[in-house]
């Protein structure tokens, strides 16, 4: 089972998401911005762009998920440096990286890490890991 981080330590969450679905990603970030704050946050490239002029989170930016952003992140995760993943994808427009796509999620799966790819899912998943402000 993943660890939680203790209460020393920030939780460390990667956002991602598909252009189809970056408006979806920074409506979610607005609704859990004081709880995002509180995190270490890695997004790919414009995403990462988009959370950090729109929401005003500090995000730690990657590449773009066509240009490798994707598997920087699975990296990451393999070597226990995330704590959970939301990737908003958009199942209905062919992605040309779905392979590194394919790999990140069976990142998550292999190492356990939870990782949701709905705003639905996302939502549940941040409410049980994203304590609430006091």
């Amino acid at each position: 089972m993943t660890s939680i981080p203790t209460s020393h330590s920030l939780l460390r969450i990667a956002l991602i998401a598909h252009d189809g679905r970056k408006d979806q990603m920074i409506a979610l970030a607005r609704e859990f911005a004081p709880r995002l704050q509180a995190c270490r946050i890695c997004a790919t490239g414009t995403t990462g762009g988009r959370l950090e002029s729109e929401v005003g989170l500090e995000v730690e930016r990657l590449l773009s998920g066509p240009l490798g952003g994707d598997l920087q992140i699975g990296a990451r995760l393999a070597v226990g440096e995330v704590d959970a993943v939301v990737f908003l994808r958009d199942p209905m427009t062919p992605q040309p990286h779905e392979p590194d796509i394919n790999a990140l999620v069976r990142a998550c799966d292999v190492h356990d890490v939870p990782c949701a790819t709905n705003a639905s899912t996302a939502r549940l998943l941040l409410e049980q890991m994203l304590p609430r402000s006091a």
